[in-house]
């Protein structure tokens, strides 16, 4: 069972790790371009009088411009944070493999695409608001027969007053 996991992860590497050989084949591909041939066509006489120091430019410069493409890619990736964006997408991707429905892809005419996407967001908050009135509506309702308790108690009150205050003269 362990073998088989292993091998899964084999058959599919994660973006940042086909990212990586892309970028180092790239690198191959870019010294077998300029090759040592080439730089000696380009340099035929300077070979000529010194082919052992023109090797060793050569690989000099072949060495730093390796470093320098590397230290370039490595700052972009650092810049754009794409390790985690990788990991990210990876992730993302994963977890769509069980999705049964299919994912959302634009039709070409922005109005249809606008309200395929708002409808449904709409009428769910629509919903919610009518749900929120209903309460806000039930609270104020019971609010004002307080309020309506309360006035009437001040009129028993104010009665009550009036009576003594007039037993009392």
């Amino acid at each position: 069972a362990d073998g088989g996991g292993g091998l899964a992860l084999a058959a599919a590497p994660g973006r940042a790790q086909v990212f990586t050989t892309v970028v180092d084949t790239f690198l191959e591909k870019l010294v077998a371009a300029g090759s040592y041939q080439r730089f000696v066509n380009c340099y035929r006489c300077f070979y000529k009088l010194q082919p052992q120091l023109t090797r060793s430019i050569y690989d000099q410069f072949i060495s730093q411009l390796q470093a320098s493409i590397k230290e370039e890619i490595q700052e972009v990736k650092n810049e754009g944070n794409l390790e985690v964006l990788f990991s990210s997408l990876d992730k993302i991707v994963e977890e769509a493999k069980d999705q049964e429905e299919p994912a959302w892809r634009p039709s070409g005419i922005p109005e249809e695409d606008v309200r395929s996407t708002m409808v449904p967001y709409f009428l769910k908050h629509r919903s919610h608001l009518h749900r929120v009135l209903k309460e806000k509506e039930e609270e104020n309702r019971k609010v004002a027969e307080s309020v309506l308790m309360g006035r009437d108690r001040i009129t028993e009150l104010q009665q009550l007053i009036q009576a003594r205050q007039q037993a009392w003269q």
